[in-house]
């Protein structure tokens, strides 16, 4: 069974359901399930439905067999056709063929009824536990991991601090909430948006305000006092999703312009990590700033031609300069497809930019031709470090550690508009949907009980990758469900 076969369930009523699937014990039932099976009518039983009159004396004249019903019927005929009929030959042959069709039409039905009860008489086997979860509660599961992890702390000059550490393993006190945890974390919340109110999202939104920066501006926990762009457009694409004052984030905008000026950031311009974070969140915070443009086309120019591929443009931790090329990397070009694929539905763009947008595409497409086939390489997840040079001290270097969730940006590269047209074109509709579904369920595979897990340390269970994992898991089940 494909994995696009396996999201799909049955609800009461008969109404057809997406459902995705995690592993939970055979013995495991939710009341969904027991209310299909109730509701689903099995094959009717010969105790529970008595045979009707005509039936049995049909199968009472099946067991007496087919020559028996045969001849009776030719002596009655016998005996009641008339005695001029065209001589005494004429007479026993239309009694001899009535008899054989008589006997011919016994001997089918009775083989009918025989079929038919021996079906009725067989008891059909249990259907077997399924070794799966549904989407619902996959979220379920999400949505308790970020209970458990919450961390809800009094912080001295800041007030009441309510949010998530980076990872939900976390758990040695005290547990201080950073901006980039949290903001992941208040994206997670509205993608569940649970009823139940135990996690307050203005809350959580309050105290990204309350994380920023005495000179404005948000960091990693690892990037020390001074704001950081990346950093920044996340928790402003989350910030303007949960409603903040559009004045209120005007300023910070403005910030987060000014931080990835050349002037103040060449390392950050350099990095496609950098580039397109900053994209996508000014894209969710501020669809006109005039900074958009200047962004992508920094990521455009930053594509390299990668000759294992067909010379198709891609990306890779470094953007392309005249110092040479980078090593291509499905996470960074899956990473600029969507940046650039979300820009486009804001901005538009001209023909230079969606050719260089489609070449991202087909080489993560050219990757099922690819020697050792796709699936393999580009669905690992890979580390990488940005390095800014301190501005107090050159001599030293920030040192700030990325982690990307490869599969999950191929799924979601892979899900864009026009990335099946772009399949049929290229590779072919197969192989496209082959690629999706080996990615979504490296995607499931990487995940328990709603919590997705990078290792087993405490820093493992990131609250980033929770909200990756779910988000492409939602929307690959829109994606294949059918009505």
């Amino acid at each position: 069974m494909s994995f696009a076969q396996a999201v799909r369930g049955r609800v009461p009523g008969g109404r057809e359901q997406t459902m995705l699937r995690q592993d939970v014990p055979p013995q495991r039932s939710g009341p969904a399930d027991r209310r299909s099976t109730a509701a689903a009518p099995g094959p009717p039983s010969s105790a529970a439905a008595p045979a009707s009159a005509p039936s049995r004396l049909v199968t009472w004249l099946g067991r007496l067999g087919v020559p028996a019903a045969g001849f009776a019927v030719f002596q009655t005929l016998v005996g009641i056709l008339p005695q001029n009929l065209a001589g005494e030959a004429a007479r026993y042959c239309v009694a001899a063929t009535a008899g054989v069709g008589v006997g011919a039409v016994v001997w089918l039905s009775a083989a009918l009824l025989r079929a038919r009860a021996a079906a009725a008489a067989v008891v059909p086997p249990e259907p077997a536990p399924s070794p799966a979860g549904s989407l619902p509660e996959l979220m379920d599961g999400t949505y308790e991991a970020l209970r458990r992890g919450l961390a809800v702390i009094e912080v001295p000059g800041r007030g009441p601090l309510t949010g998530w550490p980076h990872s939900l393993a976390e758990s040695d006190p005290p547990v201080h909430p950073t901006a980039f945890g949290t903001a992941y974390g208040l994206h997670l919340l509205l993608d569940i948006a649970p009823y139940d109110g135990r996690i307050r999202a203005g809350e959580v939104a309050e105290t990204l305000w309350r994380l920023r920066l005495p000179g404005g501006g948000w960091a990693a926990r690892s990037q020390g006092s001074g704001a950081r762009p990346e950093v920044t457009a996340i928790v402003l694409g989350a910030l303007a999703r949960a409603g903040a004052d559009p004045r209120l984030l005007e300023a910070e905008i403005h910030s987060c312009e000014t931080l990835l000026d050349p002037d103040h950031d060449v390392s950050g311009l350099a990095n496609t990590y950098v580039v397109t974070n900053v994209l996508r969140g000014l894209l969710r915070a501020a669809p006109g700033s005039r900074s958009l443009g200047g962004l992508r086309e920094v990521l455009v120019n930053g594509a390299t031609a990668d000759p294992a591929r067909g010379h198709h443009r891609c990306w890779g931790a470094a953007l392309a300069t005249g110092r040479g090329n980078p090593a291509p990397s499905a996470a960074h070009t899956a990473r600029a497809v969507v940046a650039l694929d979300r820009a486009a539905r804001v901005l538009g763009e001209d023909a230079r930019q969606r050719a260089v947008r489609e070449e991202g595409l087909r080489w993560l497409l050219a990757g099922a031709t690819a020697p050792g086939g796709f699936g393999a390489s580009d669905l690992d997840n890979c580390q990488e470090e940005v390095r800014r040079p301190v501005r107090e001290d050159p001599l030293h270097q920030e040192l700030l550690s990325v982690r990307h969730f490869s599969a999950a940006w191929v799924v979601r590269a892979l899900m864009t508009d026009g990335a099946r047209q772009l399949a049929a074109e290229s590779v072919g509709l197969p192989a496209w949907e082959g690629q999706l579904a080996a990615a979504v369920a490296r995607v499931w595979g990487m995940q328990q009980g709603g919590v997705w897990r990078w290792d087993d340390g405490p820093m493992g269970h990131p609250v980033w990758m929770a909200y990756q994992g779910l988000s492409v898991l939602r929307r690959y089940a829109l994606l294949v469900h059918r009505p």
